[in-house]
């Protein structure tokens, strides 16, 4: 399997979670499947070698390149409990009575859905029994 294979469909995006100073070094080596350490050391032979040229791609990638974390959803879920927990008793019995109504209205609409297509179907099966057509049909079973 070739390596252009294995990301593309992947996003180059920061690594908020292994970085040192922005990211950028744990951001490509999780790219491209390198080990981190040799990434930062590759990077500080380039700071090295070419000090202007390194700074300024590093500077751009920051700035460029969203960063991205795997605690982002953790914490999101962390508020969402905190929030539940603030509640009163009033607000949670309202906002468990909205949802009950919500849930409500969207199974009675189901089944106004349903029984529209069931009277859709039964008044093409009337128009056929009422038919000539289906006289017809019948004379033909018959014989």
């Amino acid at each position: 399997m070739t390596a252009y294979a294995t990301t593309q469909h992947r996003r180059f995006t920061r690594d908020a979670d292994r970085a040192c100073v922005a990211g950028v070094c744990a951001g490509i080596a999780r790219y491209f499947g390198f080990r981190l350490c040799a990434v930062r050391f590759i990077f500080i032979i380039a700071l090295l070698a070419a000090f202007p040229f390194a700074a300024l791609t590093y500077l751009a990638i920051v700035l460029l390149v969203p960063a991205e974390s795997s605690r982002d959803e953790y914490v999101v879920e962390r508020v969402r409990c905190r929030r539940r927990r603030r509640m009163s008793r009033r607000e949670r019995r309202r906002a468990e009575a909205e949802a009950e109504e919500q849930e409500r209205d969207r199974r009675a609409e189901q089944v106004r859905e349903r029984y529209r297509t069931l009277d859709e179907r039964l008044a093409r099966i009337e128009r056929y029994v009422t038919s000539s057509r289906y006289d017809l049909d019948r004379e033909f079973r018959n014989l």
